[in-house]
């Protein structure tokens, strides 16, 4: 049986090739492992296996998880988050991926600055226009953008998405052109907007070639996740 260490170390050289084809030093694309629904003690395997970084996509399951972990990874909160789980949330984790309203911004700057600290986010944005997809669409992108930024307790640190599924990773290449090009777009001296948290399991590779610098990985590293 493949063992979690040796998942990760297949996908750090895979992105280390995707970094090095595209031209970029592969110390500037994180990979985020994403654990969800995995135990603690597959954390701790791939975090002495070498990975900084820990991605959850469930409010109660990252805090359950940062009590039983033995190890120390940067938290990352990359899931859908309801308003009245900021609070198990904001000012707990490194990065928060997926803030898609002004509404929900605010309310983890809130708590964030209770806590005499400031949340780095970034904003969803929704580039496939799919309904069930967290994130808001093109036209809805700047106001999100602008609103997050003038949040007191935050700090707006780039854009994330998730595209539709496809067969063939170059299928979201267009979807990840655009992320980018959004950034390029609204970055600005006092805000640059340095992360692009974009690609998965399937099409890091592309993500990276595009700009990616938060690579979420989950099944390349943990293997299919439990039921249940």
């Amino acid at each position: 049986m493949t063992t979690i260490a040796a998942r990760w170390r297949e996908v750090r050289a895979a992105v280390d090739a995707a970094c090095v084809a595209a031209g970029r030093a592969p110390a500037d694309v994180t990979i985020v492992a994403v654990s969800k629904r995995h135990p603690a003690a597959a954390i701790d395997e791939v975090v002495a296996a070498g990975a900084t970084d820990v991605g959850e996509n469930y409010a109660q399951e990252l805090v359950g998880k940062q009590a039983a972990v033995t190890s120390a990874p940067r938290w990352h909160f990359i899931g859908r988050l309801q308003r009245n789980k900021a609070r198990l949330v904001a000012g707990k984790v490194a990065l928060i991926h997926a803030v898609d309203s002004v509404e929900l911004g605010a309310e983890l700057g809130r708590r964030a600055a209770a806590l005499g600290l400031v949340q780095p986010v970034l904003a969803a944005i929704n580039v496939g226009g799919e309904a069930q997809k967290t994130g808001v669409d093109a036209d809805g992108a700047a106001a999100l953008i602008a609103g997050l930024r003038a949040v007191a307790g935050l700090r707006l640190d780039g854009l994330m998405t998730m595209p539709p599924p496809a067969d063939d990773p170059e299928d979201v290449r267009p979807a990840f052109v655009a992320l980018r090009a959004l950034r390029d777009r609204v970055a600005t001296a006092a805000s640059p907007l340095p992360h692009l948290s974009m690609g998965m399991s399937a099409d890091f590779a592309v993500a990276i070639a595009c700009g990616a610098t938060l690579v979420r990985i989950g099944t390349a590293i943990f293997g299919e996740r439990p039921v249940g």
